[in-house]
């Protein structure tokens, strides 16, 4: 069987043109408790505001049709499948391009990071079924990959944390150099670039989307912090390094924006919160950006933003709720990119 690679596939940039934004319904209760409902209000906020920009499909269990049709407005589409709760950028596919304007998908292995969950046979599955929903060319991935745990900038390179895919609970046995050639083979990339551990606490283990991102070729937008007796500084400050040091695909030294993390807040268990203002989405001209409930932290993020993103509209949009259950507003946003759809082969 062929690879992405082998087709000229490659995964895009997230700047890159998008035909739609896929998302999902949170439904775990469980992981949610109280937060549930506010969790739902967050999510529908931001597909109506990322439907100002590009159309939404959001995967719904039927018993939730009715509410998510009261919520969201005429620019989000429903569409059925089994899912276990809303976070379609881990377990969904990576969509993968190349120079003809086909797009595939490739499904990898999940088992909800690292088992945080017993039970993620919906989930496992959302990958497959959405690429045969859309009938869509499908390569298989055998790494337990996470859509988080990956930032590419479209020309090549790939960005990663060793906190994740080097971790026993999810690839055992493989070392990096293994891979590192998956990565190669079905992302059609070249250059990876690792950097280190995640954020304090962060329940997916150290995800890059709370990290470091790509904002364009040459360019990566870093999350920073100033208290040497945050647990987060030897982190951040070991990451950046990194990137100092790091080239990309093209040969090209990266340039470091730094964006400072919001101040510490904790859950009723006394876990911090992963918060990071990298966990924004790009819509088709506009950038969905999340606000933690610190004034002054947002502004900045805001600032940056917008120097960043000079050609874009700058949302921002409360985001705390969904670090509740784990992630933020690009963990639970997943772009198609335009294109014609690869047939399967």
């Amino acid at each position: 069987m062929s690879l992405p690679f082998d087709d000229g596939f490659t995964v895009p940039a997230e700047w890159a043109l998008h035909a739609r934004c896929w998302m999902a319904w949170p439904t775990r209760a469980e992981s949610w408790a109280e937060h549930l409902d506010a969790a739902r209000d967050c999510v529908a906020e931001l597909a109506n505001t990322i439907a100002e920009f590009e159309p939404v499909s959001m995967i719904t269990k039927p018993k939730n049709v009715a509410e998510v049709s009261l919520a969201t407005g005429s620019g989000v589409s429903q569409v059925s499948l089994a899912h276990d709760d809303c976070w379609i950028r881990d377990m969904g596919p990576n969509f993968v391009v190349n120079g003809g304007g086909d797009v595939a998908g490739t499904a990898w292995e999940w088992n909800a990071w690292g088992h945080r969950h017993d039970d993620y046979e919906r989930d496992a599955a959302v990958a497959d079924n959405l690429l045969e929903h859309l009938q869509m060319r499908r390569y298989l991935g055998s790494l337990v990959l996470e859509g988080g745990a990956i930032t590419s900038d479209g020309e090549g390179t790939l960005l990663t944390s060793e906190s994740v895919l080097l971790n026993p609970n999810r690839n055992p046995g493989l070392s990096r150099e293994q891979v590192e050639e998956q990565l190669i083979q079905m992302l059609g990339v070249r250059h990876i670039i690792w950097l280190g551990e995640g954020l304090q606490d962060d329940q997916r283990g150290g995800h890059v989307e709370n990290l470091a991102r790509f904002v364009r070729p040459g360019v990566v937008m870093a999350t920073s912090c100033l208290d040497p007796a945050d647990p987060n500084f030897k982190v951040c400050a070991d990451n950046l390094q990194r990137l100092r040091q790091m080239r990309d695909a093209a040969g090209r030294e990266l340039e470091i924006i730094e964006v400072e993390q919001p101040r510490p807040c904790f859950d009723a268990e006394g876990r911090r919160l992963a918060l990071s203002y990298t966990n924004f989405y790009l819509p088709n001209g506009a950038v969905i950006l999340p606000a933690f409930e610190d004034g002054q932290a947002d502004k900045r993020a805001y600032d940056v933003a917008t120097r960043v993103f000079n050609k874009r509209e700058i949302v921002q949009l409360p985001a705390i709720e969904l670090a509740y259950g784990g992630g933020g507003i690009h963990s639970i946003c997943l772009p198609q990119p335009a294109g014609n759809i690869a047939k399967p082969l």
